[in-house]
């Protein structure tokens, strides 16, 4: 059967095409194709604001002429032993109502043998020693499985840019380490953390979480609010009306550190607990521990368990005198 034609919804059109094999996918590309004006965004389904918003900026940047591809996939790889694979949400109906709703042309939503034909692969990307501090620490592999789906799906989408979200801060700088070092011919493009209202960084695993779980969680972004609130009031700045996507600028390294710990060692004692895997405050570049002397840009991250749901979140920061 010969791949089907694919045709654009038109400007303003709400609508989204489902691609599950990749010569359907190349043909679409074929009949669509505007150089310099192709975007990608991966997921791996469950898809919420946090997703729409990363559509919605990949539409922004490529205009209404241009191409936005969205990923759906739960990468295999990605997921050491014991891990929630099985129960990982799928959703695909609705997430192409929310691609849709966002501005995107085309869902690509392959199995895992389209992905991985013949089984999982012999030759994969490794994320280096950067890929095992904290998430990699944590979590053995999972960053060399996201590294080797991550470059196979640019090489089947073929982006002119990429979006990906600062929620997942460390697989960000990871991705944008490959694309460099390994020469890809793409713009990797993050995009600022969606919060619910309470605060609580939206995530596909936020639905995992009862009601009293959800309370405890809602530690993780107080302790990053208090960090950064700490070393704001040490350099007698008050953090009043600064948006938290923002680089704040922050004096004291310790006094941050200290702030944020004080909130997760009081969420220990919570009923459910908060069981803290790490609080870190990093330099994004190779989230190596910056000293108390640094000074640039730092990501205070912070991942934790509740229940049986591990959840992850992070704030930017500038240290040291104003950019």
């Amino acid at each position: 059967m010969s791949p089907k034609l694919w045709t654009k919804a038109l400007p303003g059109e709400p609508d989204v095409e489902l691609f599950r094999h990749r010569p359907e996918l190349d043909a679409a590309f074929a009949h669509f194709a505007v150089p310099g004006r192709a975007a990608v965004v991966m997921t791996m389904g469950a898809l919420h604001d946090g997703h729409a918003s990363l559509i919605r900026t990949a539409r922004a940047r490529v205009g209404a002429k241009g191409l936005v591809t969205v990923t759906v996939f739960v990468n295999p790889l990605q997921f050491g032993a014991g891990e929630d694979l099985d129960r990982y949400p799928r959703t695909l109906d609705a997430d192409l109502e929310v691609a849709a709703a966002a501005g995107a042309d085309i869902v690509f939503a392959p199995s895992a043998e389209e992905v991985y034909p013949g089984g999982e692969p012999h030759i994969r990307i490794t994320a280096g020693s950067m890929g095992e501090r904290y998430e990699g620490a944590s979590r053995p592999g999972h960053f060399d499985g996201m590294l080797t789906v991550v470059a196979k799906l640019l090489h089947i989408t073929r982006p002119d840019v990429a979006f990906f979200g600062e929620k997942d801060a460390q697989q960000l700088a990871l991705i944008r380490r490959m694309t460099r070092d390994l020469d890809f011919p793409v713009e990797i493009v993050g995009v600022p953390t969606v919060r619910e209202g309470d605060g609580l960084a939206l995530s596909s695993r936020n639905r995992y979480l009862s009601a009293q779980e959800r309370d405890t969680a809602l530690a993780l972004s107080r302790a990053l609010f208090a960090g950064r609130d700490a070393g704001l009031l040490a350099a007698g700045e008050a953090p009043a009306g600064a948006e938290e996507h923002e680089l704040i600028r922050v004096a004291s390294p310790a006094a941050v550190r200290s702030a944020a710990r004080a909130v997760l060692d009081e969420a220990a004692g919570f009923e459910p607990p908060l069981a803290l895997d790490y609080l870190g405050l990093v330099d994004p570049a190779d989230f190596t521990e910056v000293s108390d002397a640094h000074t640039g840009e730092a990501v205070l991250a912070v991942a934790a368990k509740v229940g049986a749901t591990r959840l992850i979140d992070n704030i930017r920061l500038w240290i040291g005198a104003a950019r």
